[in-house]
């Protein structure tokens, strides 16, 4: 069940000119917004023998063998797989209080048996925990966070308030096949600079039919990536979890919007001036964006050019990442160049140290 199926059934100003080498990301101080260009602290790199802990932040997991599924999947990979005490939790349709949530992440992080920390699953429930994590302690002990969809509400606030580099790529629980584990490999054992660019699907047809990216401004960007969910993260607008977006590459996605949603969640970034000053903007999938009823929509796109083409930076969509099968793993707090023409987003040095 996604995100938005779950819930109906209940920029500073201009590209910033320096990039931060890998290793002046691992030992940066700690961030404070609005200074520099605000790259984040990199967590240490995985091995294959290192211990992963299982969390479920948001949502509870309504059917137990998908928590099995997640483990089974990471011991593949080479891990050893913990799982948090409420994993299998249940209060109402979170995974247990917002205390218990907030406990296994805290737990997690405090843990130094634990090298990273992964959810099992997104849905709603992060934000409810946000003032209840112990930031001093989570920021003393850096370590990968993976996860997307309402983990974004997670990761944005862990950056905002630790400067930490999280992950943006597949849940615990998502399809980890060959492709999402050659990602992990590269970007979080491996430390590779790697490049996201839309792969042609195994189709007999003489051009791209699927896996398409538009360009609505050209040009390249270079920047911190923050965001994620589009819906989450305007939920956190007027909060002190909210990233300043100022300088910054952002990245969005959605799922199961219809489009006149999608328009009312960008102009509320808009109006709250968020859209101002960002260096540049890429979006992923809008998986099951659709028009809905009444008298007639705009297209997505006409959307995206409503919003982001006065804007003038680069951008870029249709992007390989969101709810999607293959999700490219993107890490926010860290250094990446937008290259809106070629439709490539690289990230500039390695995002582990």
């Amino acid at each position: 069940m996604d995100r938005r199926s779950f819930m109906k059934t209940l920029a500073a100003g201009a590209v910033a000119t320096s990039v931060l080498s890998p290793s002046a990301l691992a030992n940066a101080p700690l961030f404070q917004q609005g200074s520099g260009l605000g790259a984040g602290r990199l967590p240490k790199r995985l091995k294959k023998g290192d211990t992963v802990r299982m969390v479920a932040p948001a949502s509870a997991v309504l059917d137990r063998h998908h928590v099995l599924i997640a483990k089974e999947s990471f011991e593949a990979l080479g891990f050893n797989v913990e799982l948090g005490e409420h994993v299998f939790g249940r209060h109402g349709y979170l995974s247990g209080t917002d205390q218990q949530r907030a406990e296994d992440v805290n737990k997690a992080f405090a843990d130094d048996s634990v090298d990273a920390v992964i959810a099992v699953r997104g849905g709603w429930g992060c934000n409810r925990i946000l003032p209840l994590l112990d930031y001093d302690m989570i920021r003393a002990n850096n370590k990968v966070l993976l996860g997307y969809s309402d983990i974004t509400s997670l990761m944005n606030a862990l950056y905002v308030k630790t400067g930490m580099v999280s992950f943006h790529g597949p849940n615990g629980f998502s399809y980890w096949a060959d492709f999402q584990a050659q990602q992990f490999r590269d970007v979080i054992m491996d430390g590779k600079s790697t490049t996201m660019r839309n792969y042609k699907e195994k189709e007999e047809t003489l051009t791209m039919m699927s896996n398409r990216t538009t360009t609505v401004n050209s040009g390249t960007a270079q920047g911190v990536l923050v965001g994620g969910n589009l819906t989450v993260l305007t939920s956190l607008c007027g909060t002190p979890y909210f990233p300043d977006l100022k300088g910054k590459v952002l990245m969005l996605e959605d799922v199961g919007e219809n489009i006149y949603r999608i328009d009312r969640f960008l102009s509320q970034l808009q109006l709250a001036g968020h859209l101002e000053g960002v260096a540049g903007i890429v979006f992923g999938h809008c998986t099951e964006c659709d028009p809905g009823g009444g008298f007639g929509s705009f297209t997505l796109h006409e959307v995206f050019e409503h919003y982001f083409k006065p804007l003038g930076v680069p951008t870029y969509t249709g992007a390989q990442f969101g709810h999607i099968r293959d999700n490219h793993i993107l890490p926010v707090g860290h250094v990446v160049e937008l290259d809106a023409d070629a439709a490539t987003l690289k990230l500039l040095g390695s995002a582990v140290a």
